[in-house]
């Protein structure tokens, strides 16, 4: 359970550029604890992000249709997971962060229709500081699907079927460590009492998208980072927010591109790819946004293994293979598209793995060989942590492990340095 012991509780309302918050949280990741082995956390980061893509390249939709209890569930594919409290006193909800769409909601008291959870249901009827959002309120009208009935009622849908119906509601919400907690009034979120999908033991997400809904957006920050530490380790993820978002040492920056489609997501100008000693001849192509919203690649938290469009994977498919001096082999459980024989722990035999540079528009993007390569001696195997796509890429968050990435909202653009996280 969340215990908040404020030394130094701070309280905002209605934050501005002026007065944001300085936060910063812990994340903690899904399977933290779970005790798998790291093969079977990644073969369940491949299936995840699988699912997870067919979300992101749907996007977030309206609510439509009845939600029964006879309906099937869908999987929810969150990797990293947001513990604060919502309410006077503070309840604690533990949230899945979401750089991939807006809305911050919450399972809610009475709830028609909800899924397990590990903490107690949030109750609106105990809170000095709820209230029902405004049908007139600015975020009433930024929701994709509202109707009006004394109050503002919400559908919100994920394209694996995922959906939520409640009311949007305001609340305080209280963030940050036990040592200097961070109150903020008035914070819009959707007050869930039709929820559909399969959730580990989360209560709701946390949208840190780039529309009106996002916690980032309605906090005023201006600047959000992150810093994820490797995936099979069971220590948090910093997460900062205004003025603590900030790097240090050979700071890389790109732009950060706006796909008119979807407009929420966090679109980054690839421009090409090198694979050991050898820079890719990639058409130009392969990685534009094109006019009809598809293509284009996503930096985003909630995958958590890389896929990348066909027309570049191919290409970074034969340069493993022609630079990797192992024999291929076939992955039995199918999750993992280019695997190699590994030789054995006690071989003299030193592996080689060239290296992997994405180059994003003025930014080289250079990745630790653990972000992209994963040698398991239980079944011998060297296997490339990139999935195959269509015609749209997503960098995972394991690409993103062991570096500091910060996202400049007010200026657009993406910064980046290598780090170690846990040191944080």
């Amino acid at each position: 359970m969340l215990q908040i012991v404020p030394l130094l509780l701070i309280y905002f309302l209605a934050p501005t550029s002026s007065t944001s918050p300085d936060i910063r949280l812990n994340l903690k990741h899904v399977d933290t604890g779970s005790g798998y082995t790291k093969l079977e956390l990644l073969q369940r980061a491949a299936v995840r992000s699988s699912n997870r893509a067919a979300r992101v390249f749907a996007g977030h939709r309206g609510f439509s249709g009845h939600i029964t209890a006879q309906e099937p569930v869908e999987p929810h594919e969150g990797e990293y997971l947001i513990e604060l409290a919502i309410g006077t006193p503070g309840q604690a909800v533990l949230l899945t962060l979401d750089t991939g769409s807006d809305l911050i909601w919450t399972q809610c008291q009475p709830c028609l229709i909800c899924f397990n959870q590990s903490f107690p249901l949030y109750n609106p009827t105990v809170s000095s500081t709820y209230y029902k959002y405004p049908c007139s309120g600015k975020l009433c009208n930024a929701l994709s699907l509202s109707a009006c009935h004394e109050e503002c009622m919400y559908g919100y849908g994920y394209g694996d079927n995922s959906t939520t119906f409640g009311i949007l509601s305001s609340e305080s919400f209280t963030l940050g460590s036990t040592d200097s907690a961070v109150t903020v009034q008035d914070v819009g979120f959707g007050c869930g009492v039709l929820n559909r999908g399969i959730f580990l033991n989360e209560s709701g997400i946390a949208g840190f998208g780039r529309g009106a809904l996002s916690l980032t957006s309605q906090l005023g920050v201006g600047k959000f980072a992150y810093c994820l530490t490797s995936f099979d380790q069971n220590n948090t993820s910093p997460l900062f927010m205004g003025s603590l978002a900030k790097l240090h040492g050979p700071v890389q920056t790109t732009p950060i591109l706006t796909n008119p489609t979807n407009p929420t997501f966090y679109y980054l100008s690839l421009k090409g790819i090198t694979v050991g000693t050898r820079r890719l001849k990639l058409p130009k192509s392969v990685f534009q946004l094109k006019k009809n919203g598809k293509g284009g690649v996503i930096l985003d938290s909630g995958t958590a293994i890389t896929r990348m469009a066909q027309g570049a994977f191919q290409q970074v498919k034969r340069a493993f293979v022609s630079q990797t001096k192992l024999k291929v082999a076939r992955d039995l459980t199918g999750i993992f598209d280019l695997c190699f024989l590994a030789p054995p722990s006690n071989s003299s035999h030193k592996v080689i793995v060239p290296r992997l540079v994405f180059h994003f528009d003025g930014a080289d993007m250079e990745f630790p060989q653990d972000n992209y390569i994963n040698i398991d001696q239980d079944t011998g195997l060297l296997c490339l942590l990139i999935l195959e796509s269509d015609e749209e890429t997503i960098i995972g968050n394991i690409q993103q492990q062991n570096m500091k990435i910060l996202y400049d909202l007010e200026k657009e653009r993406l910064s980046f340095v290598p780090a170690q996280c846990d040191r944080l």
